[in-house]
């Protein structure tokens, strides 16, 4: 497959006059535009050409949630996401017991062989701070126990993300295992002060879990003013920042501090989407037990006391750091892209570079998805 007449988006800038060269799942040469004719030529009559998103953050979409633990949902997830350019996303769980979240890792295991678009999965809970639950249920938080860790390692090959109060007894030990594992640990849901971030962060975690939300910050111990997670990994250069930048999570001033504290390269687009994400203002759902309601474009726990995720998708995040933010076109896409693939370790994946893999986004000069493509095989078009 050739796709020709394309701006192509890469890490330091927009290059038009280049074709990509795709067999066999991946991009197998970047070359000048020749200008080939053939069944096997796809023209994209200017339009800009991608790397695939690359969510590290997911619970649902269309009624659908990843705790259903069954493959009509994941597939429903899955497929929604890619109509806004995602082609690799992290199944993200809820706080839950330790039993349900056993069988959902098992599903997912069970599952991902036949889709492309599950990279695995992200643990959000139950090690997670009471004090900072958002809409997760407090009943079934719990401090990370050698036994329970140990029973998320057994599948250490599947979890990619798992978001951890650093300040929780036991939690030091538990980042320091999950990093050996190959885990990626980010702090979140959390009321660390910022020598207990400090801590987490020397013990292996290297990020954070949408920033600005659930999330500790400045504030008085006695009469002295310290930092919390926020301000800690604001500071810290190795600190990579999730955000959901839907326009309802964080207000654009919040959002252009952080991208002028972080840079282009310190922050991972991610939608925290819900299962009310594709689905009209007023639609009620269910967040592991929690009642939940679309309004106004984002999800709400039912009695409005707090955001029960977003109701959006990759390219709704991507437009918002452009228009609102007023982030270049290929920094906003490298948050969706580079930087999730690099914060868990994914060599083959968000770049468009021979030897990668051929998954793709082709965008309309609106920044509106065209058609997506995972390992060169089409699986969505408007």
């Amino acid at each position: 497959m050739i796709l020709t007449n394309a701006r192509l988006i890469l890490p330091d800038g927009i290059r038009d006059g280049l074709e990509v060269v795709a067999a066999e799942g991946k991009i197998t040469a970047i070359r000048e535009q020749l200008r080939a004719r053939g069944k096997d030529v796809v023209d994209l009559a200017g339009s800009y050409l991608a790397p695939g998103f690359i969510d590290l953050h997911v619970h649902g979409a269309l009624g659908r949630d990843t705790m259903e633990a069954s493959g009509e949902a994941f597939r429903s997830i899955c497929n929604f996401h890619a109509s806004g350019g995602t082609t690799l996303l992290l199944l993200t769980t809820a706080t839950a017991p330790m039993d349900k979240l056993v069988e959902v890792l098992d599903a997912v295991r069970d599952r991902r062989p036949s889709n492309d678009a599950i990279a695995g999965v992200h643990v959000e809970g139950p090690f997670i701070s009471k004090a900072k639950c958002g809409a997760q249920r407090a009943e079934f938080m719990q401090d990370p126990s050698p036994t329970a860790v140990q029973q998320l390692l057994d599948y250490a090959d599947l979890i990619k993300r798992v978001t951890i109060a650093p300040e929780l007894p036991g939690a030091l030990q538990a980042i320091e295992e999950f990093h050996e594992h190959g885990v990626s640990v980010s702090g979140g849901h959390t009321d660390a002060w910022d020598e207990e971030a400090r801590s987490g962060f020397q013990r292996g975690m290297r990020s954070v879990t949408h920033t600005f939300n659930c999330m500790s910050s400045a504030r008085r111990r006695g009469v002295y003013r310290l930092g919390g997670l926020l301000e800690f990994a604001l500071s810290e250069p190795q600190i990579s920042c999730e955000l959901i930048a839907d326009g309802h999570h964080v207000s654009a001033t919040l959002m252009k501090m952080l991208y002028h504290a972080k840079g282009a390269a310190g922050i991972c687009l991610v939608t925290d989407a819900t299962a009310g994400a594709g689905l009209p203002d007023g639609s009620r759902f269910s967040l592991f037990g929690n009642e939940c309601v679309v309004e106004g474009g984002v999800c709400l726990l039912a009695d409005h006391s707090a955001l029960a995720g977003s109701a959006s998708r990759m390219i709704d995040l991507v437009r918002t750091m452009v228009r609102d933010v007023d982030v270049p076109v290929h920094e906003a896409i490298a948050m969706a892209t580079e930087n999730p693939a690099r914060a868990i370790g994914l060599e083959t994946k968000g770049r468009l570079s021979v030897g990668t893999d051929a998954d793709f986004v082709v965008l309309s000069p609106e920044l509106e998805v065209v058609r997506t493509f995972v390992r060169g095989e089409e699986i969505w078009s408007e």
